[in-house]
């Protein structure tokens, strides 16, 4: 009865998106969060809503999915007692993760964002990701600023870091429907900030600079110092972003981008560039310990099939990205190299990481696609003597029944190597099968 009421949810929740089609209003400046939405980086200067007095527009991301993974270490002992036995794995359904979106046209060229997390895997209950108002037009008359703001977008709050392309071709909680594949990069690169972003586009190019408080939330909580590092000032991150995106004809589309960041101080609650997700990773519990007797709730272990360096007190981060969208072939690729360091650490450590990633969209209005990513990733870990390696292959298949709901599949490969002999991770690999279903609207 359970699942059958569950199956009829998700079934309503399909048809909401078409029944509440005539009733939204138009965002200007605004990414859709149905399949239109896919590919689009920032939002554009073009101005084609008209404004005629406040409006919101309520929106949402739905996402069930049934996991089929195992996982192994070179301990081979998952059913044992030992220290680096993993945890128990069956095949199953994941917690329905759910996002709500409220976008609100303030005035002519303002509109503000907040996003909220319903449910998640690392919070069952609801969050706020974050909030902040996005400005295409002043209200200051005058011919200045209408030219200025011609080539100028201002945002300020507390949002989604703009560094580098692949945060926007990643899974978000319940907002799953751009990724064509199940998870995130290995070293995932997403948080949110307090702070502010000036953009400047024109002809296909664009250029962006950002500050931010450098934490994940704010905080006037006094700074300890330690042996290794008494600095205790709370840096700002600055960062900045560049790129070009053009249309060759109109079956072919180039976009090239490269993105820096960097915080030389943190003192705060500690830089979370490569730890800011605050909803989990899609594959849950893989190559986690578990000892028994002490098996730790999923939500405490958020982050499965990630590798985090760890560069909580300073870093300096730099990504390129290609994108290629050639009739209905896709080619996105990322390279990016990263150092920095703990406040207990007195010496930087390096991290880097490629992928690429090949999808074919077609059908009608291109509603089914298939494509292979593969993605790599070495660091040195804090209290390690060498790099350590990670290296995933993944399939995936996907279906828009509608541009609101996609289901999706994916076959996914990921080894361990070079981990020190007593490390849990040492020999590790998980691999099998992850369904998806979600509904953007």
């Amino acid at each position: 009865m359970n699942r059958f009421k569950l199956m009829l949810g998700f079934v309503l929740i399909g048809v909401l998106p078409v029944a509440l089609k005539a009733q939204q209003p138009k965002i200007g400046h605004f990414r859709a969060y149905d399949q239109s939405g896919i590919n689009q980086f920032e939002t554009s200067k073009a101005d084609s809503v008209k404004f005629d007095g406040l409006k919101i527009r309520w929106g949402s991301g739905f996402t069930m999915q049934f996991q089929n993974l195992k996982h192994e270490n070179a301990a081979l002992n998952n059913t044992g007692t030992g220290a680096n036995r993993l945890y128990p794995l069956s095949k199953g359904f994941m917690t329905a993760q759910a996002n709500l979106y409220m976008d609100v046209q303030l005035a002519d060229g303002i509109a503000m964002n907040v996003t909220s997390y319903l449910s998640s895997r690392r919070h069952n209950d609801t969050w706020v990701k974050g909030g902040y108002i996005q400005f295409d037009k002043v209200p200051f008359k005058g011919k200045f600023w209408d030219d200025v703001m011609k080539l100028v977008t201002l945002k300020v709050g507390h949002f989604e870091v703009n560094y580098g392309d692949q945060h926007f071709r990643r899974s978000d909680g319940g907002q799953a429907l751009y990724n064509p594949f199940m998870d995130n990069y290995i070293i995932d690169a997403f948080t949110t900030e307090i702070g502010g972003e000036v953009y400047v586009q024109k002809n296909g190019f664009m250029g962006m600079i950002g500050i931010t408080n450098g934490m994940i939330k704010g905080n006037v909580d006094s700074s300890i110092a330690t042996t290794q590092d008494p600095n205790v000032r709370k840096n700002p991150s600055i960062y900045f972003k560049g790129s070009y995106d053009a249309k060759v004809d109109k079956d072919v589309r180039v976009r090239f981008a490269v993105s820096h960041y960097t915080n030389y101080s943190n003192a705060g609650s500690g830089l979370t560039l490569y730890s800011g997700d605050r909803t989990g990773s899609n594959y849950q519990n893989v190559m986690e310990k578990g000892v028994p007797g002490a098996l730790p709730a999923s939500t405490a272990i958020p982050v499965s099939g990630r590798l985090n360096p760890d560069f909580s007190k300073k870093m300096s981060a730099t990504m390129f990205n290609a994108f290629l969208k050639a009739y209905g072939f896709e080619l996105f690729t990322t390279y990016e190299f990263s150092k920095g360091r703990t406040k207990t650490e007195v010496d930087d450590r390096k991290a880097s990481q490629f992928a690429i990633e090949g999808v074919y969209r077609f059908g009608k209005e291109e509603n089914l696609f298939a494509g292979i990513r593969y993605n790599t990733a070495s660091a040195r870990l804090a209290g390690f003597t060498s790099d350590i390696k990670v290296n995933r292959t993944a399939f995936a298949a996907g279906w828009f029944l509608t541009k609101n709901v996609l289901m999706k599949a994916e076959i996914v490969n990921q080894k361990y190597l070079d981990f020190p002999t007593s490390d849990y991770r040492a020999g590790g690999k998980f691999n099998g099968y992850v369904i998806e279903a979600i509904v953007g609207f």
